[in-house]
């Protein structure tokens, strides 16, 4: 049996990647690490909980002895790493926590990962997900490809960048076996709400603003999670070692356009008159150092391992939409507390 750590896994992406593997791979143990943070709830995986080839263990990355002392208990064949501070707005107003979790905290795994393995790197795998953020922007035209320079602009993408690059260089230097991938923009149930998507169904339906920064021009490429969990399922078993694959939705679409579409779907699941929502849409001030465009090119994924999106915006953004509306205690509860503090400053003198 192999067995394999899931880092974040309590997490939005994470948990739909851990409820994968524990019901494909009976066979695995798979355990998931998570320090529970205000983006991590165990409610995602409930419906997994008690599954006899699953382990969760609550901890943070950040603390090295910890991790070491994880690997020695569980001797670890695999990593897949998702654990990571992701809200550019949080990185702008709090860059220390984004750079202990996502360059320190990665180290501590890889550093634990190349002790346990001991150069005996056969059957052994450390997958690190990361963004398409790490590039930079695009103008109107052209894609992100893997060999695209990076060229971070905030905090929180400048800190995965770093962490790419500590991948690489734990490949290169100690041989340890590794994949990277970079993803666009995912949707999907169990996002938190400081994202755009569950921010904007969370709002229209208590008729609260729908906050959308500058004039809503930035385009993003949408990629629904559960397409996006496959994609990892097949590079974690058949990605080629040291490479990296970048994962997108080929599904572009500037913010506000984006709203307008989820604006139209929600009236109707809403029962409310057409063009009813459009007039929550509040546009606010800009934040620093927004990129125009991410728009990935998947052709390396598509070729090499025969992945592609199963699914166009507007059928996910539908299945999203009736996901939240069904499970509104979920949204209620991860949206009070110390996230209503948050979203008042975030967006309160704006």
């Amino acid at each position: 049996m192999k067995t394999i750590l899931i880092t974040g896994g309590a997490g939005f992406i994470g948990s739909h990647v851990v409820r994968l593997f524990v019901n494909k791979y009976p066979e695995y143990n798979i355990v998931n690490l998570d320090a529970l943070t205000y983006a991590g709830n165990l409610e995602n995986l409930k419906d997994i909980d008690t599954k006899p080839n699953y382990t969760f263990v609550k901890g943070d990355i950040n603390d090295g002895i910890f991790v070491n002392n994880l690997f020695d208990k569980y001797q670890f064949d695999g990593v897949i790493h998702l654990a990571a501070e992701s809200h550019v707005d949080r990185s702008i107003s709090d860059p220390m926590s984004f750079i202990m979790t996502n360059i320190v905290g990665t180290v501590n795994l890889l550093n634990s990962a190349r002790n346990a393995w001991k150069e005996n790197f056969e059957g052994r795998r450390f997958y690190h997900i990361s963004t398409d953020e790490v590039y930079g922007s695009l103008g109107k035209t052209g894609f992100f490809y893997e060999t695209t320079s990076y060229d971070p602009h905030s905090p929180y993408s400048a800190s995965k960048a770093s962490s790419d690059h500590l991948v690489r260089a734990y490949h290169d230097t100690y041989k340890l076996p590794i994949v990277i991938t970079n993803c666009s923009n995912n949707y999907g149930p169990n996002q938190f709400p400081e994202k755009l998507i569950p921010l904007a169904i969370h709002n229209i339906t208590n008729n609260k603003p729908i906050p959308i920064y500058g004039k809503g021009e930035n385009i993003r490429d949408w990629l629904y999670v559960e397409d996006h969990a496959i994609a990892i399922d097949l590079v974690y078993h058949k990605g080629k070692d040291g490479e990296t694959y970048n994962i997108g939705g080929h599904n572009e679409w500037t913010n506000i356009s984006l709203i307008l579409q989820l604006c139209k779907t929600m009236d109707i699941k809403l029962g409310r008159a057409p063009g009813e929502s459009e007039k929550l849409i509040t546009f606010v001030t800009d934040r620093a150092g927004h990129d125009l465009r991410y728009a990935i090119d998947s052709t390396k994924i598509q070729n090499e391992l025969g992945w592609a999106p199963s699914l166009q915006f507007e059928e996910g953004i539908e299945k999203t939409v009736d996901w939240y509306l069904k499970h509104a205690d979920w949204l209620e509860n991860v949206s009070s507390g110390a996230y209503e503090k948050y979203y008042e400053k975030q967006y309160a003198n704006r």
